[in-house]
């Protein structure tokens, strides 16, 4: 946890970024009965029946500097997927950076090892040296700042009935480009001197020489 914390306390160096990475499962579903035009000064009507058709996951990379967002949504959560998607983040917006410091949880995607099985060696020797993995503990993804992407993701974007994958995507692309326009920042307040505080009793339960008189 507190390698986690340093990542997010710390003044960023030159030639260096720090990033957050996630993935949320999500439910297509579709409407059996057309949902009637919203009224002027009336909320949306939509029948209670609805028709699934199938699930989906939003990856999501977020710039805790820039207050940049990055977002891809696919099929599924292989290696594949966390391999392509991070070259293309890399590649795409980070190649001039040396190192980019990698908030994510501990999945058995997330590792080095997903390039190299899914990326041509150059490609995955790149990632491998300028990716820092920095996880978060078991338990605690709530210090990973991508769950506050998500968080108002599913508040703005996903609290609604999307039936296609090209849909999802085409709401989740306007959600951030929007929030990318205004450059949303997460205002970290979580220090590791506020960890050591809430978190005494369970120092204490790990090593009784952790007790605070």
């Amino acid at each position: 946890m507190e390698n986690v914390l340093a990542v997010y306390n710390q003044l960023t160096p030159p030639g260096r970024a720090r990033l957050c990475f996630d993935e949320r499962p999500c439910q297509l579903l579709d409407e059996v009965i057309a949902a009637r035009p919203i009224q002027p000064g009336k909320s949306a009507k939509e029948d209670n029946e609805y028709v699934r058709k199938g699930t989906c996951v939003v990856l999501l990379a977020y710039d805790t500097d820039t207050g940049q967002r990055y977002t891809q949504v696919r099929k599924q959560r292989t290696k594949a997927d966390y391999a392509e998607f991070m070259h293309q983040i890399v590649t795409t917006y980070y190649a001039d950076v040396e190192y980019i410091d990698l908030v994510q949880d501990n999945l058995n995607t997330h590792k080095y090892g997903s390039f190299y099985e899914h990326l041509p060696l150059a490609q995955a020797r790149l990632l491998s040296r300028k990716l820092v993995f920095h996880y978060t503990p078991k338990h605690g993804s709530w210090l990973n700042a991508a769950e506050i992407e998500f968080s108002a993701l599913a508040r703005q974007c996903l609290n609604r009935r999307i039936g296609s994958l090209e849909e999802l995507e085409r709401q989740v692309s306007f959600w951030v480009s929007e929030r990318n326009q205004r450059a949303v920042k997460v205002h970290w307040s979580f220090t590791p001197a506020t960890a050591e505080d809430k978190l005494n009793r369970w120092y204490e339960q790990v090593n009784p020489a952790n007790k605070v008189d």
